[in-house]
C-alpha cells in the first residue's frame, strides 16, 4: 500500500494511564491503515480498547488517559498535533460517529428536525430550506419514511431501529470520509439489525467513505468488513481479511470468541467458555508477557507468560501475536453435543398454560381521543415442567407483554393465563405466585438495588415472603445461591457497581432462584453481552435446571441463543403467534413467511428476500428497509 493510500493510518499508537502507581498502557502498539472506501471491523470483548480508539480519533479520552506514543494520521495530518479548532472543524464534516445508544446519543427534548438543522448549520448550509431539503434527501438515503412528519417527531416516538438511522443519517450528511461506527446494532432484532448494517454497506460504499466498524460480533464484522483487528486487553491479537479470519482464525482468542457462539446452523454443538476474566488495569500494570496468556487454553509456563509475542505473518496478509499460532485448529468446543429435551411421555400437566390470552391497552390519543393498542391477541401455548420454551418476534411483537402477563405485572383482557392449572387471578394464587414464578430482568444493572448488598438482593424473596426468617439463615441461603451460579463468596459483600455486566446477570439469577420457582420468565437477559459472558451464563442455566429442574420461558432475539437453549419455540409477529414446533423442526423447516424472514436474517450469507414467498406491496418495501409503522419493524407481515 502506498504511503499516502490511507485515509487514516495508526503507527504504534499507545494510549496510556496510571494503574497501582505504574505506567500503564492500556492500548499498546497499535498499528493499521484503513483506504478510502474499505471497512475495518474492530473486534473484542468489553474493556478490550475497541471504544477507547474512537475517542483518541474524536479527541475525548477520559481524564487521566493519554496518548503516550505513537502517531495517528487522517488524510495526511497528524490528529494528535492539530490545534483544537482544527480538530473540531474536521469532526462532523471529514469526520463522522455513530454512537452506541440512539436514545442516548439524541436530544430527547428536541425533536429530530431541530437537531438535523443545527447539525447541519455546523456543517456550514446557511439556508434553512437547503437544510431542510438535505435533511429530506438524507432520510431517503437510509430509507425512512415519514418525510416532514418525521422532522416534527421527538425521539421517544421512534422505534430503536429508526432512532439509528436518523443517527446513522446525521453521521452520512456532511458527506464525510472516515465514518466511526461503535457497536450500532447491539441489542436490535435481528432482521432490524441485517438492515442497519446492509444501510450502512450501501451509503459508505455509495459515498466512498472509509468505516471503522466497531463490535463485540465476531459473526457481524465478518458479514460486513473488509477487514478485521482483533482486541484483547488493548492490543491486536489478530488481523486478517474478514472472511478468512472467520474461516480459519489462528489466534487462541479469536478460536474462543468463535466457539463461544452458538450456532445458527450446522450440528448443534457445546459452546467454549473462556475461564477467568480480561485482565483490567492493575493486572496489567504487572504483566510481562502476553495479555492473554492467563486464559489461554495453548499457554505455556515460563514462554507465554514472560514473553510478548510480536504480531507476526501467519498467512497471506494474515498476522497474529501468538507463538502458538499453528495450534490454534486444536481448541475444539465441549465434547458432546447439547440435547434439547424430548417431550415428556405421558404428558404431564403444565407449570404454565395460557389459554386465548389478549391484551389490548387503551392509550389517550389527544384531548378527547382515545386509541386500542391490541399488543396480544388470543395467545395459546403451555410450558411443561423442566421445559425450556423460546419466545421470538421483533420489538413490538408483544413478546414482553406476555412475560408480564405471566409474572402478573398485567392482566389480560380475554383468556385466561393459569399457574399451576389455577388461575392467575385468584387471589391465592398471587400470594403463592413470588413461590412459583420468578423473572430475570434483561438489564441488571438497573434491575438491582444500588444501595444494597449482593447477600441482600439474592435473598430478597426471604425477606418478603410469608415464613419468617433470621439474618443467619439469608445469610447461608446466599453463600448457597451464590456457589449454585458460580460466583465467590466475598462476593456476597459487594455493591452491584463492583461487580461486572455478567456478576451482575448471575446475580439477577440467582435472586430469581432464592426460593427454587418452578418456571423462570427471562427477558432478553442475555442481550448486549460479550459473547463469552454469554456462554457461561447459557451453561449455567443449562446446569441448574439439571439440579433443580425449574422450567423457563426465554425471550430472545438471538436465534443462535433460541436455538442452543431451548427445547421448543414460539415466534410471535405483531401480537400474535405465527408458529410453534420443537426448535430443531422450525429453523430447518419453517412454515410461515415471518419465520423464514427471522432465520433468513440470522443466518451469514443467505439474503432475506431469497427466504421469503410474500407479493404484497408492504412486504416488498419492507425488504427494501422501510419501516411499516413507527411502533413496528417487523418483517413480513403475512398472516
Amino acid at each position: 500500500m502506498a504511503p499516502d493510500a490511507a485515509i487514516l493510518r495508526a503507527e504504534e499508537l499507545t494510549v496510556g494511564t496510571i494503574a497501582a502507581g505504574v505506567s500503564t498502557a492500556l492500548i499498546k502498539n497499535l498499528s493499521f491503515a484503513l483506504p478510502p472506501g474499505r471497512i475495518l471491523g474492530l473486534v473484542g470483548e468489553s474493556g478490550a480498547g475497541k471504544s477507547m480508539i474512537g475517542r483518541v480519533i474524536g479527541n475525548a479520552l477520559p481524564p487521566g488517559f493519554a496518548v503516550t506514543a505513537g502517531s495517528l494520521a487522517f488524510a495526511g495530518e497528524d490528529l494528535l498535533a492539530l490545534s483544537r479548532d482544527r480538530r473540531r472543524a474536521l469532526l462532523g464534516r471529514e469526520i463522522a460517529f455513530v454512537p452506541q445508544e440512539p436514545l442516548t446519543a439524541l436530544n430527547p427534548a428536541r425533536s429530530v428536525g431541530s437537531q438535523f438543522d443545527e447539525h447541519l448549520t455546523r456543517l456550514g448550509v446557511t439556508s434553512a430550506r437547503e437544510r431542510r431539503d438535505r435533511a429530506l434527501a438524507t432520510f431517503e438515503a437510509v430509507h425512512l419514511r415519514g418525510g416532514a412528519d418525521l422532522l416534527t417527531k421527538y425521539p421517544h416516538q421512534l422505534s430503536g431501529g429508526m432512532c439509528q438511522r436518523v443517527l446513522i443519517a446525521l453521521a452520512f450528511a456532511g458527506s464525510p470520509r472516515l465514518v466511526v461506527a461503535d457497536e450500532p446494532t447491539t441489542a436490535l432484532d435481528v432482521t432490524v439489525q441485517k438492515r442497519i448494517v446492509e444501510l450502512i454497506a450501501e451509503l459508505q460504499a455509495r459515498a466512498g467513505t472509509a468505516l471503522i466498524f466497531i463490535t463485540h460480533d465476531l459473526r457481524l464484522a465478518g458479514e460486513i468488513c473488509d477487514e478485521v483487528a482483533v482486541l484483547y486487553a488493548g492490543q491486536v491479537m489478530e488481523r486478517a481479511a474478514a472472511r478468512a479470519l472467520f474461516q480459519q482464525p489462528r489466534h487462541p482468542y479469536t478460536r474462543c470468541l468463535q466457539l463461544a457462539n452458538p450456532a445458527t446452523a450446522g450440528g448443534r454443538r457445546g459452546l467454549y467458555v473462556l475461564p477467568d476474566q480480561m485482565p483490567g488495569l492493575q493486572a496489567l500494570a504487572g504483566l510481562e508477557g502476553c495479555r492473554f496468556t492467563t486464559r489461554c487454553p495453548l499457554s505455556v509456563a515460563g514462554q507465554c507468560d514472560r514473553h510478548e509475542p510480536p504480531l507476526a505473518p501467519v498467512g497471506a496478509g494474515h498476522i497474529a501475536a501468538c507463538f502458538h499460532a499453528d495450534r490454534t485448529p486444536e481448541i475444539q468446543p465441549p465434547p458432546g453435543a447439547v440435547a434439547h429435551r424430548s417431550p415428556v411421555a405421558g404428558r404431564p400437566l403444565p407449570v404454565l398454560d395460557l389459554q386465548g390470552v389478549s391484551k389490548t391497552f387503551v392509550v389517550s390519543h389527544g384531548l378527547f381521543g382515545r386509541r386500542r393498542t391490541v399488543a396480544v391477541s388470543e395467545a395459546t401455548f403451555a410450558v411443561a415442567p423442566g421445559e425450556f420454551v423460546g419466545l421470538v418476534g421483533e420489538s413490538g411483537s408483544g413478546k414482553s407483554t406476555i412475560a408480564r402477563l405471566v409474572a402478573g405485572l398485567e392482566r389480560p383482557t380475554a383468556g385466561r393465563v393459569l399457574i399451576e392449572q389455577q388461575d392467575s387471578q385468584s387471589g391465592q394464587t398471587r400470594r403463592q405466585r413470588v413461590e412459583t414464578v420468578q423473572m430475570v430482568f434483561q438489564d441488571p444493572q438497573s434491575a438491582l438495588n444500588p444501595r444494597s448488598r449482593v447477600a441482600s438482593i439474592v435473598t430478597q424473596a426471604m425477606e418478603a415472603g410469608r415464613t419468617a426468617t433470621t439474618a443467619a439463615q439469608r445469610q447461608a441461603r446466599a453463600a448457597e445461591l451464590l456457589a449454585e451460579v458460580g460466583m465467590a463468596p466475598q462476593m456476597a459483600g459487594r455493591y452491584p457497581s463492583q461487580l461486572s455486566g455478567g456478576q451482575r446477570q448471575r446475580v439477577n439469577i440467582a435472586r430469581a432462584l432464592c426460593v427454587l420457582p418452578k418456571l423462570l420468565v427471562a427477558d432478553e437477559i442475555v442481550s448486549g453481552l460479550d459473547v463469552s459472558v454469554q456462554a457461561q451464563l447459557l451453561n449455567l442455566l443449562l446446569r441448574l435446571r439439571e439440579e433443580l429442574g425449574f422450567a423457563m420461558l426465554f425471550i430472545s432475539h438471538d436465534l443462535s441463543v433460541v436455538r442452543y437453549l431451548c427445547d421448543r419455540v414460539l415466534v410471535m409477529y405483531r401480537g400474535e403467534i405465527v408458529e410453534e414446533g420443537e426448535t430443531e423442526d422450525v429453523f430447518a423447516r419453517p412454515q410461515h413467511d415471518y419465520t423464514r424472514t427471522l432465520i433468513a436474517a440470522a443466518i451469514p450469507d443467505r439474503p432475506v428476500a431469497a427466504a421469503l414467498r410474500c407479493t404484497s406491496g408492504d412486504i416488498v418495501r419492507q425488504m427494501r428497509g422501510v419501516e411499516v409503522d413507527t411502533e413496528d419493524e417487523g418483517g413480513c407481515p403475512a398472516r
